[in-house]
């Protein structure tokens, strides 16, 4: 079993990473999180957990042991394989989809390509139990420190949904909002994405 790699970035394709490692390249699908920040030669540590089928292998990658561990609970679920879970986690992000299924929002779910409403609805009903409590997001000091400002951020959401953690979103906002907290949501994310580029 892989549990993990580490490597650069060979190659970028619609929804799948080439990973060199040592000289071998590992062909993964990806949540698309993943791969808009991903450029050729950078160096990454990947999750992974391989899907074994009769006529194929296939390896998925994650970006942290919470997104992975996320999967392999919706797979547990009846009617959701690979493809689905990943078009979840590309839609939304880890930290959406815990806390829609936490708080039964069959809406939302039903928002993702591939997921009908009896799928959602055995999502909710399968795993709301262990998402409880993942629903409210910590506030912190600086900018946001109001009682709903970070919480309910469109700028985090969209950041979260484009594959980074909690911790990477709140920082690199934080440091957006220090100096302008009257910037729009779309000039918010324009400049996280900036220094989350590391440009």
């Amino acid at each position: 079993m892989i549990g993990m790699l580490r490597g650069k970035v060979w190659e970028i394709q619609a929804e799948r990473l080439v990973i060199d490692v040592q000289g071998v390249g590992y062909l993964l699908t990806v949540p698309y999180g993943l791969l808009a920040k991903s450029c050729p030669g950078q160096e990454l540590v990947i999750y992974t957990h391989v899907v074994r089928r009769e006529d194929d292998i296939s390896l998925y990658g994650f970006s942290s042991l919470e997104e992975k561990q996320l999967f392999l609970e919706m797979l547990s679920v009846s009617g959701i394989g690979p493809k689905a879970a990943i078009s979840l986690l590309s839609t939304f992000g880890a930290v959406q989809i815990e806390s829609a299924i936490a708080s039964e929002d069959l809406n939302l779910l039903i928002k993702v390509p591939g997921i009908g409403k009896k799928t959602a609805q055995r999502l909710i009903l399968e795993l709301k139990e262990k998402f409880k409590g993942h629903v409210t997001l910590p506030n912190d000091e600086g900018p946001f420190s109001g009682p709903s400002t970070f919480t309910h951020s469109e700028a985090l959401q969209t950041l979260l949904a484009l594959g980074f953690s909690l911790e990477e979103a709140r920082q690199a906002l934080k440091h957006v909002l220090k100096d302008s907290a009257d910037l729009t949501t779309e000039e918010q994310v324009k400049k996280a994405l900036r220094l989350l580029a590391g440009s």
